[in-house]
């Protein structure tokens, strides 16, 4: 009797000693996604833990894909951080880049075409849930189209992180052919510099770096879509992202040291947003890739956790 019991406490000791192993992985699946009869690479991250998920999807920026998201070395990646925080994270590649199908005009995915993908996206994320409304962080270009998307379909937005936001056109540049030609040197720009040109290590560990660039070889390749960086390249005067008609609370936040966007163009923007519960961060020293930055990294997502959090009840 005494060896059965032992038997059976050895049973449930196992069970739940692999119930709990069980619970802190993060699952990881693609989603069918189809829009305009092209195929769109949709993922979805979340943690087994029984513990219902608040969705969120993440839109990247002009030239690498979700990806930038999940640079998964150390605790950097803030999909997984997220998806750890009782958030159930969603990446999506838009028309023709990353592990979404090729376009052969490269000029067709630009804001507006990307704003209809993200749209697509959430419909779909919000079917699956029965839910209204969620959450959507952009980064750089992702800040353009997800800020358009949030303006013309307000019902389908709770709250919206606009990091690193491309608030006005970068140069007025005529942008002439329909793919941009990717390279190290272009992956590695938004990395803060030593005066040499090489990369600060001191600020981005080379682990990290290494990691990012080896993803945009292998998700991006040789090219991607320029429709969105013809969009970018234009005058300064002309604002990029609608924010006056953005209903949901909006944070926006950037980093002085971001050669795209100042803090001055972020406040300028910051007080169209008609949303009272608003928010503008910028963090001294950070730059555009801040996400990544050793010294920043965890300013940058306790901000957006504190923001996202903030709205949980509503």
């Amino acid at each position: 009797m005494r060896a059965v019991r032992i038997t059976i406490i050895c049973l449930v000791l196992n069970f739940l000693c692999l119930s709990a192993a069980w619970a802190g992985e993060i699952l990881q699946e693609n989603i069918p996604l189809e829009r305009n009869g092209i195929q769109l690479h949709l993922e979805r991250y979340a943690e087994q833990d029984g513990q219902e998920k608040k969705p969120i999807l993440f839109v990247h920026g002009v030239t690498y894909s979700s990806h930038e998201f999940d640079v998964d070395y150390g605790d950097y990646s803030l999909t997984r951080y997220l998806a750890r925080h009782g958030f159930e994270v969603w990446l999506l590649d838009i028309a023709g880049f990353g592990r979404s199908g090729e376009v052969r005009n490269g000029f067709l995915p630009d804001s507006d075409y990307a704003a209809e993908d993200i749209a697509a996206a959430v419909r779909c994320i919000l079917a699956r849930h029965n839910l209204p409304s969620m959450d959507i962080l952009g980064w750089s270009w992702g800040t353009v189209t997800s800020g358009r998307f949030a303006a013309k379909y307000p019902e389908l937005v709770h709250r919206l992180v606009l990091y690193a936001p491309i608030v006005a056109g970068l140069g007025d540049v005529r942008v002439k052919e329909p793919f941009h030609k990717n390279t190290w040197e272009h992956a590695a720009d938004d990395f803060q510099k030593t005066a040499d040109g090489s990369i600060d290590f001191n600020i981005t560990e080379k682990a990290v770096a290494d990691t990012y660039l080896a993803n945009a070889w292998h998700y991006d390749k040789d090219t991607s879509p320029n429709g969105g960086r013809r969009d970018l390249l234009v005058s300064s005067k002309k604002r990029l992202i609608p924010t006056a008609e953005i209903k949901a609370p909006v944070l926006i936040i950037a980093g002085t040291n971001d050669p795209y966007v100042t803090p001055k163009m972020c406040a300028e923007a910051y007080k169209t947003l008609p949303n009272k519960d608003s928010r503008l961060e910028i963090i001294p020293g950070a730059a555009h890739a801040m996400l990544m930055e050793r010294p920043y990294y965890k300013l940058f997502r306790e901000n957006v956790m504190d923001f996202l959090v903030e709205g949980r009840n509503e």
